[in-house]
């Protein structure tokens, strides 16, 4: 990595990677109990998980955290699960999420594990003595990319909810269920390894 910009292309093909699938089923099932009106909570929880991602790999570029694939590899699909369960649990009468506290502590939380999965990576690309403007950039290319995902998985709900007239309750238990389900068999298999 010779240039600032490869900062922030890495960081978009961090999160759009189809590879990084874990990643794009988080960012999903996090959304999955917030309707289309609840855009502005949608930004804030798509933020705190940035923010936790990048804690995370401060921390590793510094040195002060150690990277262990294995159990990144077993807590990733782990943290899907209980935000598909809190989705589900949470979702009050009133047709959404009904604790965004609890929602936003989740993502932030969760983002400092799920940055785990990038920081010995990240740590690499490093050069030079200085971390901020490159973590900085990097952010900025995860954050571009978790909202461009956020985007195209908003239309996706408008179609259902608009064009189709389905119910989001419905939206909710299918994104929060294929979440998990998906997430359960990633965990298995992690435990395998």
């Amino acid at each position: 990595m010779n240039d600032l910009g490869s900062f922030f292309y890495s960081g978009w093909e961090h999160i759009v990677d189809l590879r990084a699938y874990d990643h794009l089923l988080f960012i999903m099932t996090l959304c999955a109990a917030f309707k289309i009106t609840q855009w502005k909570q949608i930004l804030i929880i798509i933020t705190a998980f940035t923010i936790g991602h990048s804690g995370t790999l401060i921390l590793s570029a510094l040195d002060l955290i150690p990277a262990n694939s294995k159990l990144v590899e077993t807590l990733i699909p782990f943290t899907i699960m209980i935000t598909a369960a809190a989705n589900v649990i949470y979702y009050g009468k009133e047709g959404k999420f009904s604790d965004t506290k609890l929602k936003y502590g989740i993502a932030l939380v969760f983002g400092l594990i799920h940055g785990l999965a990038f920081a010995s990576g990240f740590k690499f690309m490093l050069f030079g003595d200085s971390i901020i403007l490159p973590l900085f950039l990097f952010n900025i290319g995860i954050e571009v990319g978790q909202l461009f995902i956020v985007f195209l998985f908003m239309i996706l709900l408008w179609l259902y909810t608009v064009i189709l007239r389905g119910k989001h309750y419905k939206w909710n238990l299918f994104v929060s269920g294929a979440g998990f389900g998906i997430a359960a068999t990633l965990f298995l298999n992690g435990l395998q390894l």
